[in-house]
């Protein structure tokens, strides 16, 4: 007598819970997601095997590039426009509310005050163009701009946050050594002994046995 074979059906699996929850994630992640704002220079940073991390707020970062260049930026948009007016009254450069706007959107810059308000001045689109040409900010012994950005930016963000303010220092890996410490002496003459190496982080050695 034949063996009846009992029919059978295809497994089924609901995707639906599955879509639900890749939806969420990518909803969660796209309002909490903060894109790393666009740099006047992008510089290549040496690398290290050190795993400290930079504060996120109250930073003051110098960037050096291979053109022995410096840029100046501070992170928090009140204390960009404080440090502007104060550096500004000092060098008799006033700015206006627009220029003062659009300085407190930038990450950091790399011109004499002098030209500073031109550069304000200028369309988002120009302005990141003529930005990436600057000469860089002065720090000689005759006009030493950079060293009163840094001083102002500390007590203007000292005055708004009551909070102290971190200096790092980011140079590309082949800046001049030169600038690098001329950068480091010009803190040093105002007492300014504590600032961090930006560096990018790379694979410890692995310990043999």
């Amino acid at each position: 007598m034949p063996k009846v074979k009992p029919h059978r059906t295809a497994p089924s699996l609901d995707m639906t819970p599955m879509v639900d929850l890749a939806f969420l994630l990518v909803t969660f992640f796209m309002l909490t997601t903060k894109f790393a704002p666009e740099e006047t220079v992008v510089v290549d940073a040496p690398s290290s095997i050190s795993d400290l991390k930079l504060p996120e707020n109250n930073v003051i970062t110098l960037t050096i590039d291979k053109n022995k260049r410096v840029f100046f930026g501070v992170d928090a948009e009140q204390t960009k426009i404080a440090a502007l007016q104060r550096v500004g009254a000092k060098y008799n450069v006033t700015f206006t509310a627009a220029q003062a706007k659009a300085f407190g959107n930038l990450t950091n810059f790399g011109v004499p005050i002098g030209q500073l308000g031109s550069l304000l001045s200028m369309s988002s689109d120009d302005r990141k163009i003529a930005g990436k040409s600057g000469t860089g900010i002065p720090m000689d012994s005759l006009n030493n701009q950079l060293i009163d950005w840094v001083l102002e930016a500390r007590r203007a963000n000292q005055s708004i946050f009551k909070k102290p303010t971190y200096i790092a220092i980011k140079g590309d890996g082949d800046a001049d050594v030169p600038t690098v410490q001329q950068v480091i002496k010009v803190l040093q003459e105002k007492d300014i002994n504590r600032f961090n190496l930006i560096t990018d982080l790379e694979n410890k050695p692995v310990a043999t046995k």
